[in-house]
């Protein structure tokens, strides 16, 4: 495996910090677009921005060969960072808690070090995604022709993971992370006073007894092997403590590894509505809100993204076929146009778990920056083979 020299490394560091500085939500990241225009225009990529309002392309080509895309996102979260180190957000309400400024940095090292060494025949395209987090960005630039006006034979992503240890990959040939909808149902009865009830239909009970039966579909009505979260996380109902309401709103999310077993729930969930109810003399409304499909790895290119992992990190680094996770990644929009692998990249320091993606004290492990770069870097030198080296 080519070395990454330490001065480029260094330097992505430095990109990282200033990314984690000027965070910015989903389709709103306006600074972090132009600092990154500003960083492959100088390299002499050929760049096309404002894909999906903020989105990147920037196009690396040597020679003649195949194409392949190798994305990062960019958007931060909506959260007031509790760190207090020299590169915290100066953004308040908005911090790089899921480690997106570190991926962006891995990206940028790789786009600059293939620049210069350029030991591959084809085009990589270096793909910068705004608003993977909530408003499904990758969809956007696919709805926007990205396939299109970029031509791929695979794409791939990567994301830091605080459950693997630092220096390692996990790579799954199918489903990497789950699908993920969200759901509203809107209880309408009868409002009364509080002290006769009984002159009205309250919807608060029937959403309660409801909230308890809806979970009875995992354990009674979906086959245990077939992984699947359902979670109520909101009840909104009432605005006076002495009057039972007209209307009871409970809403969650549903997470599922196959979608046969999404239809099979959203199918039972609108039965339970129309049937379960009844008898507390409510009427039920189900409003779904589609999310993000399941990340699904094409196997062929899984062991693609595997072999250049393993020539990168090692053998003993790489973990293949494990459990996937439940939560979820609009990566997934872009598998289900163009065949490709998304993996994780562990970040884990020492022994102790690390703080979890999405909290206010999360920061991106540095020292996983090169590794995410080598992996990149072999990828492609692996995908997009100088003539002669095939056998060598």
């Amino acid at each position: 495996m080519r070395t990454i020299p330490n001065s480029l490394i260094d330097q992505a560091v430095a990109w990282r910090h200033c990314f984690h500085e000027i965070p910015e939500i989903g389709l709103q990241e306006y600074k972090t677009s132009d600092r990154l225009v500003q960083l492959l225009t100088e390299w002499g990529l050929d760049v096309e921005s404002g894909i999906a309002k903020t989105g990147i392309v920037a196009t690396l080509k040597n020679g003649e060969g195949p194409s392949i895309g190798l994305r990062a996102d960019m958007d931060a979260l909506p959260i007031n960072e509790q760190n207090e180190f020299a590169h915290c957000s100066v953004h308040p309400g908005c911090m790089h808690a899921c480690g997106h400024d570190g991926h962006m940095a891995i990206m940028l090292g790789a786009a600059y070090h293939l620049s210069r060494t350029r030991q591959f025949h084809g085009t990589v395209y270096f793909i910068f995604q705004p608003a993977e987090e909530n408003a499904g960005g990758g969809r956007l630039m696919v709805e926007e022709g990205l396939f299109d006006r970029f031509p791929m034979d695979a794409i791939y992503a990567l994301h830091n993971w605080p459950g693997l240890k630092a220096g390692e990959v996990m790579v799954n040939p199918g489903v990497m992370m789950a699908s993920h909808d969200s759901f509203r149902i809107t209880i309408k009865g009868k409002g009364c006073h509080a002290a006769m009830p009984e002159l009205g239909h309250d919807p608060i009970i029937a959403a309660s007894e409801l909230i308890g039966a809806l979970q009875t579909i995992l354990s009674r009505r979906v086959a245990s092997q077939n992984n699947a979260v359902l979670s109520v996380t909101q009840i909104h109902a009432g605005d006076a403590m002495n009057v039972i309401p007209e209307q009871a709103e409970i809403a969650g999310t549903l997470r599922c590894l196959q979608p046969a077993v999404r239809n099979q729930i959203i199918t039972i969930m609108e039965s339970f509505i129309s049937h379960f109810l009844k008898p507390f003399g409510v009427e039920g409304e189900l409003s779904w809100i589609y999310g993000y499909p399941a990340t699904e790895n094409d196997p062929d290119k899984a062991e693609l993204l595997k072999q250049a992992a393993i020539a990168a990190l090692g053998d003993s680094s790489v973990h293949w076929d494990q459990p996937a996770s439940m939560a979820a990644e609009d990566f997934s929009f872009m598998l289900q146009v163009c065949p490709g692998a998304y993996c994780w990249l562990g970040a884990q320091r020492g022994d102790e778990p690390s703080i979890s993606l999405h909290h206010p004290g999360y920061d991106f492990n540095d020292d996983i920056i090169a590794n995410g770069i080598q992996i990149w870097v072999s990828l492609v030198e692996q995908s997009l083979v100088m003539s002669g080296q095939e056998n060598s």
